[in-house]
């Protein structure tokens, strides 16, 4: 499960940004995760704990945000929820398609105090 691996990556970056702004407590963490990224949202709850143990975010919420998988249709210029679609523009039912956005990974917000 390598999303053990990414969260304890992102503690580490959250603390630095603690020490550097003199943060005393962090409230929230906000992480927003493509809908079609390699990290699964419901692992990176199950292991938060874990990953968070004896470090400033021990008693932080996590929240996690899903960003959508957008497709850019290639003949049409339809931008569209290719995951919905099954990958087939809504518009003129072209599969030339590039994908946008969903595999996208980004600490969006830390609520501190």
């Amino acid at each position: 499960m390598h999303e053990l691996g990414i969260l304890m990556e992102i503690v580490k970056t959250v603390e630095k940004f603690a020490v550097e702004n003199q943060v005393d407590k962090i409230e929230t963490l906000v992480l927003q995760i493509g809908e079609i990224s390699s990290a699964i949202p419901e692992y990176m709850k199950k292991v938060y704990p874990a990953a968070v143990e004896d470090t400033m975010l021990e008693n932080a919420e996590l929240e996690i945000e899903i960003l959508p998988a957008n497709g850019l249709c290639l003949d049409c210029g339809k931008e569209f929820h290719a995951t919905v679609c099954g990958g087939i523009c809504p518009d003129c039912g072209s599969r030339n398609m590039k994908l946008v956005s969903g595999r996208d990974f980004f600490i969006k917000e830390i609520v501190c105090t």
